[in-house]
Order: C-alpha cells, then structure tokens, then sequence
C-alpha cells in the first residue's frame, strides 16, 4: 500500500510505543512506509515478534542490541502471554488486507491498547510463463499460496511432491485445497520451516534404515528356515510306454452277392448209335 492510502486511515506510528510483527512482511513493509513517511523510528520502540525467526529477521533494520525485542514461543497466542506483561504499551499491528481473526480476537480480549493498520495487500503473482509445477517440494507461509496456486493452476494434481505450511491457517488452507500436508511447521522440535524440513528429512533416513534393518533380519529368518526345513520328495518320471498299435480292421463277411457266379458247363451231345 503506498503512503498517501495509508495516511488516510489516520493512524501515526509515533502514537505508538510497541509494533507486533506476524511475519516477515510485516517486518519489510513497516520499515517501507516509516522510510516513506519519513518517521524516523525511535530507539525506544519495542517489537514483539511472533516467531524466532521473525526476530532474527528484524535485525536487517535495526541494532538488534539497542532495541528490545520480545519473542513468543510459536503461535500468536503464545505471543500474547508475553504482550499482556506490557499492558502499559500502546501497540501497532501492520499487517495484510488479508488478516487472520485471532488477532483481534485476542488483542481485544487481552484489553491492551492496540491500533490495527493495513500496510500492504496480497495478491497472487502471474505464474503463466510456469506452463508446469514440476517440483520435489512446495513450501507456503499463508493462505494466499495456496489462493495463488488455484488460480494459476487450477488443475494442478500434487502427486509426490512434498507440500510444507507454515502456520495454522496456512496448514488449514492446505487441507481445505484438498493437498497433502507432509511438513507442519512450527512444531516444538522445529520452530521454523528450515528446522522442520531438515527433520523431516531426518525422520525419513531413519525410517528406510529401520525398514532396511527388518528386512534384513526377515531374510535372515527365512533362509534359517530353508536350511531346517526337509527337503521335499523329488517326483520320479514315469516311463512312457510304446503307444498301442492301430488293430486290424475285421474282415467283412463275404455276402451272397460277393460269391463268384460259376456258369454250368453245357452237357455233351450223346454219341451216335452204333448202328
């Protein structure tokens, strides 16, 4: 959002003492519009950051030893057990169009005073000239992700690629697309999406050797009861006999018709009386 747009929610970021950054945007586009506005922020300001990572990420603009920084643990829930032991603070919260509504939610619950700024938009980028999604992982940190890869591919078909989130709602937005979520970030054991994936990974090299090591052990097994086990009677081939010979045909009964016609011989003519 440019400045002359953000100057009409009339909101004065030297009004406040404390800013809750959600997420690295929130960290950049602060930092734009303070340099845009020409505020120049004071030393005294706190930040209380969501995440680790979203703490280590503001030292790209300040002195990460002169400010003082407050970090939760991993959801913004954690985050507002620590806001609440500075309820004496004035807190601005910039963030996107697009907001999740446990913030304010949970702000206006805890009491504390609060000012919720819109400081930049989200928008899905033109993937067009990516005619295909061939990658081994896919990795989102909102739901407006997820959003984007609907729009540019809405017929994309997830198959074996590995699909990370960051976050609840990016975890619900996930499964509500109807993909499947390998990766789940933060966790106790990886509170950011590196340390999620490399444990992902580590899980996965330990489950093949153990797959390995019980196959191994099942073909062990199998050839020891091969080697017990007696072997089976050998069949023995039956000789073939000579194929019988073809009988003779049965000589057919001679039939009246089939005997010889014998002609009678003609009596000789009696002699002449002597006379």
């Amino acid at each position: 959002m440019p400045g002359q747009e953000f100057r009409q929610e009339r909101i004065n970021v030297l009004d406040h003492s404390a800013v809750v950054l959600t997420s690295r945007n929130a960290v950049d586009h602060f930092f734009r519009m303070c340099k845009e506005l020409r505020v120049n922020v004071p030393e005294s300001m706190k930040y209380f950051c969501v995440s680790e990572s979203v703490a280590y990420y503001v030292q790209k603009y300040i002195v990460y030893r002169k400010r003082k920084v407050f970090i939760g643990r991993l959801t913004f829930e954690d985050l507002m057990d620590v806001i609440k032991k500075h309820k004496s603070e004035r807190f601005l919260v910039p963030g996107s169009d697009i907001q999740k509504q446990e913030i304010p939610r949970l702000l206006d619950k805890s009491g504390v005073r609060y000012s919720n700024a819109v400081f930049y938009r989200t928008v899905a980028s033109d993937l067009s000239a990516m005619k295909n999604v061939h990658y081994d992982m896919l990795v989102f940190f909102s739901p407006g992700g997820i959003e984007s890869l609907r729009k540019n591919f809405p017929k994309y078909e997830q198959g074996d690629t590995i699909v990370a989130a960051f976050g609840p709602t990016t975890v619900k937005a996930v499964r509500d697309a109807g993909l499947r979520l390998d990766i789940e970030a933060p966790v106790p054991e990886a509170p950011s999406m590196t340390g999620a994936i490399e444990l992902y990974f580590k899980r996965g090299s330990k489950a093949e050797a153990k797959a390995g090591t019980k196959a191994a052990k099942e073909a062990k097994e199998a050839v020891k009861k091969a080697a017990k086990a007696k072997p089976a009677p050998v069949a023995k081939p039956v000789a073939k006999r000579p194929p019988a010979k073809p009988a003779k045909a049965a000589a057919k009964p001679k039939t009246a018709a089939s005997k010889p016609v014998v002609k009678a011989k003609p009596k000789a003519k009696s002699a002449k009386k002597r006379g």
